[in-house]
């Protein structure tokens, strides 16, 4: 018995979260799974996250801020930047200057993009090219069932709105794969080349436009979207649009503990950030949360973490309240909302089990990103994860800590560099996910709702 006790005191093991828990938090868990799977189906782009996420912050009485707009203490505002990345954020009635509880993650996910000359025809059927967005495998995407999804942006200024393939009544798209009976060849290639990037056309009809020989199949695809959408090819060129998977968030297990679904990473930290941030009623501080796009690219662009609108906001938050922006930056913490890799026994090769994220273990901080020598990360200082962990024990929020597997095997980097590089206090926290970057992830809900109430501690304290 004194061996137990003296290993309870001194030792530091993984626990899931159902050992450790009472009734009361396991059920908030699965309640709380409902409304997230609800945001994941409506939420499949990042323009369609930043929409999502805005009405769910009107619900909470946040109101749209524009750059330059006054601020004052006990302000609830968002910003929308340009539809695709969005910043919420509640101003505490302390000093700015005592900084800013900021969480970040991102709304954009693995996909396949439409070129901006998409649509051919050949051997009778009709196709659009792709270029893949961010770090997909290839060979997961074909043969089967996916979404149209984006925007077409006219020259006259209006923009058109385009889904299909998420209500029963709507078509789905598709990539052709080899028949196994020809496919000798292709499966001894490795699966990085089994598939190429030229190969992920995307099958949208055969059905000929008999009043013209040429072209007809290309012709009556065009034919049924000016019809539809009153446009022609040329509208292709001001498109962003993409191929997502169809399918919907799904319970997985008897036990229904477990979400598969498209974008976990990272709507998974998303969510809770943000939710986390519009329930948080208790604090004095002053507290942001970012939606970032282009994640999964290198976060460049307008809407990336490494754009300076940030600093931007962070300094009208500093002129408007008589702050000093250096200062806030200085007394400012952070949390990258991101996913982690969780231990999958199939594949236990390329993971170290000891610093590996456990499903349903709990929310997961990775001090430190990057690949194998740690190379391009940030790594979080002692003394902010020993603050972490004293403010996580206040409210009994259950984490693990964990790293991307092996250190040779790879590893991977978030936005948490971007700004930390701001000088402020940053550290990855996220939910680990299984078969992460497929068209179908699994997270575990207790997970989920750890890193909502790990994110309302945070703001809080």
């Amino acid at each position: 018995m004194e061996n137990k006790k003296l290993s309870e005191t001194l030792s530091y093991t993984k626990k899931s979260v159902y050992a450790l828990a009472d009734k009361e938090i396991i059920d908030s868990a699965m309640s709380y799974a409902e409304d997230y799977k609800k945001y994941l189906d409506s939420a499949k782009t990042e323009r369609e996250a930043v929409k999502a996420s805005i009405a769910l912050a009107e619900k909470y009485g946040f109101t749209e801020y524009r750059l330059g707009d006054k601020i004052a203490h006990g302000d609830k505002k968002y910003y929308n930047n340009r539809g695709k990345n969005l910043f919420v954020f509640s101003v505490g009635e302390e000093c700015i200057n005592n900084g800013i509880r900021i969480t970040a993650a991102h709304i954009d996910a693995p996909r396949i993009d439409l070129k901006q000359c998409p649509l051919y025809e050949e051997g009778g059927m009709g196709f659009f090219k792709t270029h893949y967005y961010g770090g997909i495998r290839k060979y997961q995407w074909v043969a089967t069932p996916l979404a149209l999804h984006g925007v077409i942006a006219l020259a006259d200024g209006r923009v058109i709105d385009v889904n299909i393939g998420e209500e029963d009544s709507d078509p789905i798209f598709y990539i052709n794969d080899l028949l196994p009976h020809l496919g000798h060849k292709q499966g001894r290639n490795p699966l990085d080349d089994a598939i190429t990037g030229e190969q992920l056309n995307i099958l949208v009809g055969c059905e000929p436009y008999l009043e013209d020989d040429e072209d007809s199949v290309k012709l009556n695809v065009l034919r049924l979207l000016n019809e539809k959408y009153g446009i022609t090819e040329s509208d292709f060129l001001s498109a962003e649009l993409c191929v997502v998977p169809a399918a919907k968030a799904r319970d997985i297990g008897f036990d229904r503990s477990m979400i598969g679904a498209y974008g976990h990473d990272d709507r998974v930290c998303a969510y809770p950030a943000l939710t986390a941030l519009l329930e948080a009623t208790d604090t004095k501080h002053t507290t942001m949360c970012i939606l970032a796009d282009k994640e999964e690219t290198g976060s460049d662009g307008s809407g990336g973490m490494q754009s300076e609108l940030i600093l931007d906001i962070i300094n009208e938050l500093a002129a408007n309240l008589g702050g000093n922006s250096a200062l806030i930056r200085a007394n400012s913490k952070c949390l990258s909302a991101d996913v982690s890799a969780a231990f999958d026994p199939n594949f236990s090769d390329v993971f170290e089990k000891r610093n590996s994220a456990m499903l349903a273990c709990g929310v997961v901080f990775t001090k430190f990103t990057g690949a194998r020598g740690k190379s391009s990360t940030n790594d979080a200082d002692a003394e902010y994860i020993g603050w972490l962990r004293g403010i996580l024990a206040k409210d009994n929020v259950f984490w693990q800590a964990a790293e991307l597997g092996k250190v040779d095997c790879g590893g991977g980097g978030t936005v948490a560099k971007y700004i930390s590089k701001h000088n402020i206090d940053t550290i990855d926290l996220g939910v680990p996910v299984i078969s992460m970057h497929a068209p179908y992830e699994v997270i575990s809900k207790v997970d989920l709702y750890e890193a909502y109430r790990a994110m309302l501690a945070f703001y809080k304290y």
